[in-house]
């Protein structure tokens, strides 16, 4: 499930520009979807075993029992991949469905991808995975990531999986998204799969990488963005509010999503908040064929919005939907590739 299921509230246009106080602080080992402080021992484990089996995480609205490491995972969502190769589980996984573009992995992470039996690449035109819920019951998982539109908890519990969903698509967070949304997704998975040292060593390289382009970017003139998501053939033209990682990584780069005052991870738009907002920049995010260019030149023909400056100035850059959404570590791997356009823009 790569665009959850969207709401559409009133979109103001007041500008603000967030601080950087602790972006990059501790990383956080509750699992809890939008969980404070007061709440870190939700995530705590069941008392049992060695290894803190079993474990018990809130995950959105669900609370997990996991009895042991998952052997048999299902990937209904491409973002976790990076994350389980990072803490060396990628080689349970059993099956996958949705879009794996290989513009995402290098080519022996590809390679290896390529190999899982693909249940389904049918993605519809809002980004959405179309898949039967007996199909991934007939893998016999332990374990499911992503929960698109047609698939229950319920049913794949009574088979035996639990299913773990991005936090960030759990509804409506309190808190502006940061990187510690992605640095705590990643402490759970090394719980999950009792890999808690390779968790704790491939966070640790991230955030020294997010750390590395906020000093880097101190030196940037572009002020403000906006983050698209075009519908394939002509449908709703989407942005990022508050609770999206794309308003973490513009904030790590000291730039202000106009739109960020928004609560919402995303919500649907007309082009008239678009032009009075009138950004810097522009980020189109995609899943499609190729580089993007010729659904971001449809999407500024079809919403009107050549009169963007933007557009004008020709600083759009299309950029593939998980370097910038959900928690994952291409989200930093997308965010050095914004800081390099950047670059590239005001040299």
């Amino acid at each position: 499930m790569d665009q959850p299921p969207i709401r559409r509230p009133a979109v103001g246009l007041v500008r603000r520009r967030t601080a950087l106080a602790g972006l990059l602080g501790l990383v956080s080992l509750t699992a809890a979807c939008g969980a404070d402080a007061g709440d870190a021992d939700t995530a705590s484990d069941g008392g049992g075993e060695a290894g803190g089996f079993p474990l018990e995480l809130a995950n959105c609205e669900a609370t997990l029992t996991i009895e042991a490491p998952p052997e048999r995972i299902v990937l209904l969502e491409s973002a976790p991949v990076t994350a389980l190769d990072g803490i060396g589980v990628l080689d349970r996984v059993v099956s996958r469905a949705g879009a794996f573009p290989p513009g995402y992995y290098d080519e022996d992470l590809t390679g290896r991808l390529e190999a899982i039996p693909a249940l389904s690449e049918d993605i519809d035109a809002s980004g959405h995975l179309q898949i039967s819920q007996e199909l991934v019951i007939a893998q016999q998982p332990d374990i499911v990531f992503g929960l698109p539109n047609g698939v229950t908890r319920e049913a794949l519990a009574d088979a035996g999986a639990e299913v773990l969903v991005q936090d960030i698509y759990c509804g409506d967070l309190a808190e502006r998204s940061s990187f510690e949304t992605l640095y705590a997704m990643i402490s759970t998975y090394g719980r999950i799969f009792d890999r808690v040292t390779e968790a704790d060593s491939l966070a640790s390289g991230l955030q020294e990488r997010v750390a590395a382009v906020s000093d880097s970017a101190r030196g940037l003139t572009t002020a403000t963005a906006a983050v698209l998501y075009p519908s394939l053939g002509g449908g709703p033209l989407y942005t990022y509010g508050a609770g999206s990682m794309v308003t973490a990584q513009l904030d790590a780069l000291g730039i202000e999503n106009v739109f960020a005052d928004t609560a919402e991870r995303v919500f649907e738009i007309s082009s008239e908040p678009l032009l009075a907002a009138d950004p810097d920049v522009l980020i189109v995010l995609h899943q499609s064929e190729g580089d993007g260019t010729a659904l971001t030149a449809e999407m500024i023909t079809q919403d009107q919005l050549s009169g963007l400056r933007a557009v004008q100035e020709q600083a759009v850059l299309p950029l593939l939907f998980n370097f910038a959404e959900p928690s994952s570590p291409l989200v930093v791997d997308g965010l050095e590739r914004i800081h390099e356009w950047l670059l590239e823009l005001e040299g």
